[in-house]
């Protein structure tokens, strides 16, 4: 899927941020960072007045002592497995306790409808929670189309990524196996909190 620049173009610089910092987590968990993201995620600053702010300050510290090789065991151990990962990054799981339910069924009929399609080289359940940053990434942009409103981001949070996602990243921060991932998850768990405020802050 392409991006249409004229339109990225006339998004305000407070949801360019939001849009970047949702593709930034899709990005962390759809697989193990590189040696260059580690380092673009060493470089990180955050406000220390702050949950979010003070959380990805702690995820830079982290990343700059955490080589690539580290970060691959981890992904692997967290959510890959033999067999399966220590957590499993799904909406059907955390909202019915198995994969593959109705929340997926009721996503893939909502990203139809909006005209996002699975590429053809992924095989991961669209309710994965990397897709699901992804997509709300997207929406905010306009990768799918004409920049999703206020109304319309708020009804696809709500949906799909509001009722299980926070509870996800609290377990991804207790998680054995997890290093790296702890101040990501708390980064990510905050973020969602302000995401959840700010929606239902806003006019209907």
């Amino acid at each position: 899927m392409t991006e249409n620049t004229a339109q990225i173009q006339t998004i305000d610089e407070e949801d360019r941020l939001r849009a970047d910092l949702y593709n930034y987590l899709g990005l962390m968990l759809s697989g193990p960072p590189d040696e260059m993201l580690l380092a673009q995620t060493a470089g990180l600053s955050g406000d220390d007045g702050t949950d979010l702010g003070r959380a990805f300050g702690a995820l830079a510290a982290r990343a700059a002592e955490t080589t690539p090789k580290e970060a691959e065991r981890e992904f692997n151990a967290l959510f890959i497995g033999l067999g399966r990962g220590e957590l499993l990054p799904y909406a059907s799981y955390y909202l019915t306790g198995f994969l593959n339910e109705k929340p997926l069924a009721t996503l893939r009929q909502d990203l139809r409808a909006r005209g996002v399609a699975r590429a053809p080289n992924v095989y991961e359940p669209e309710d994965n929670i990397a897709t699901l940053m992804e997509v709300m990434g997207g929406l905010i942009v306009g990768r799918f189309g004409a920049p999703a409103s206020l109304d319309s981001q708020r009804t696809f949070f709500n949906r799909h990524v509001g009722p299980w996602a926070g509870h996800f990243f609290a377990d991804l921060e207790k998680a054995k196996t997890a290093n790296l991932y702890v101040p990501l998850a708390t980064a990510a768990r905050a973020f969602i909190e302000v995401e959840r405020e700010a929606f239902r802050m806003a006019p209907e």
